[in-house]
C-alpha cells in the first residue's frame, strides 16, 4: 500500500471516527448512543495505524530522519491520537478525540501538500534517538493536556453561567476532568524532564546557537508545569488557575520546537 493511499484512508477513518464519536456523545438518548464505544475507538486506532504507514516512508529516509515542520507535526498528532484512543479504552477521554482526530487528519494532508527537505543526520546513535523519542512523547502528552484544559475551561464557564447543556452535558464531571488533566500533566512532565536530561548528557552542546532558543523555552515550559504541579500539591490549585498554567506551559513548549521550525523552514527557507 502506497504512502499516499494509506494517508487518504487514515484521513477518512479519522474524520469518520470523530464524527461518530461526536454524534454518539450528543445523542445519548437515541439509538445512536447504542453504537459500540470500544468499536469506535478501535476504528480510530485503525486510522492511527494507517497514519503510521503513511508517515514511515516520509519520515525515515536513506539520508536520515526527515523532521520538517509538517512531518514533525504529523508525527506528534499521530502519537497524541494513539495515546488518547488507547487511554479512552478505560478512561472517559473520547471527547478529546472529537477535536484531536480531525487535527491528525489535517496534519497528514499538510504533510503531503508541503513535503520537507529538512534532514536530521542519524549519526548521533541511540542517545540522540532516545532524546528525540522522549521529546516527542512529552510534546504529545502535554499537547493532549492542553486540549483537556480547553475542554475544562469550556465546561467550567458553562457551569458558572448555569448553562449545563450542549457539550458540557456529555462531558465527565468537573472533578474527573481535572483529575485526568493532572494525570496527563504529570506524565508529560516526567517525559519532558527525561528529554531535557538526555539532551544535557547526550548532546554535545545543548546551548549551541542553533539550539539555545529551543533549550531555553523548553526549560521555561518545564518550570511552568513544575510550578503548576507544586501549586496543586501545596495549595490545591484547580479550575482557572490550572487551566491558565497548563496553556501557558504548552505555548512555551510549542514555541520551543514548532515556533523555531516555522520561522526557519517556512519563512526563512533554511
Amino acid at each position: 500500500m502506497s504512502s499516499e493511499y494509506s494517508g487518504i484512508l487514515a484521513i477518512t477513518l479519522y474524520l469518520a471516527t470523530s464524527s461518530m464519536l461526536a454524534i454518539r456523545l450528543a445523542r445519548r438518548d437515541s439509538l445512536i448512543a447504542s453504537w459500540n464505544r470500544q468499536g469506535l475507538i478501535m476504528l480510530g486506532l485503525a486510522a492511527v495505524a494507517l497514519h503510521g504507514l503513511a508517515l514511515y516512508p516520509v519520515l525515515i529516509t536513506a539520508q536520515g530522519l526527515s523532521f520538517g515542520f509538517f512531518n514533525a507535526l504529523s508525527l506528534v498528532a499521530g502519537i497524541a491520537a494513539f495515546l488518547v484512543l488507547l487511554s479512552a479504552l478505560n478512561k472517559p477521554l473520547e471527547s478529546l478525540g472529537i477535536i484531536l482526530l480531525p487535527m491528525a487528519a489535517l496534519s497528514i494532508a499538510l504533510m503531503f501538500a508541503y513535503p520537507s527537505q529538512h534532514r536530521l543526520e542519524t549519526s548521533g546513535g541511540w542517545q540522540l534517538d532516545l532524546h528525540i523519542i522522549l521529546s516527542i512523547l512529552a510534546y504529545s502528552l502535554l499537547g493532549i493536556a492542553a486540549l483537556q484544559a480547553v475542554l475544562l475551561a469550556i465546561q467550567d464557564r458553562h457551569l458558572r453561567n448555569r448553562r449545563p447543556g450542549g457539550l458540557v452535558r456529555v462531558l465527565p464531571p468537573l472533578t474527573v476532568m481535572e483529575s485526568l488533566l493532572f494525570q496527563l500533566i504529570i506524565s508529560g512532565f516526567i517525559f519532558l524532564s527525561l528529554a531535557l536530561l538526555t539532551g544535557m548528557f547526550f548532546l554535545e552542546d545543548i546551548f549551541a546557537q542553533h539550539l539555545v532558543h529551543k533549550t531555553v523555552l523548553s526549560i521555561v515550559a518545564w518550570g511552568v508545569f513544575g510550578t503548576l504541579l507544586w501549586g496543586r500539591w501545596r495549595f490545591g490549585w484547580r479550575g482557572q488557575t490550572a487551566i491558565r498554567w497548563t496553556l501557558g506551559g504548552f505555548i512555551f513548549l510549542m514555541l520551543a520546537y514548532f515556533g523555531s521550525k516555522l520561522v526557519l523552514e517556512l519563512l526563512l527557507k533554511r
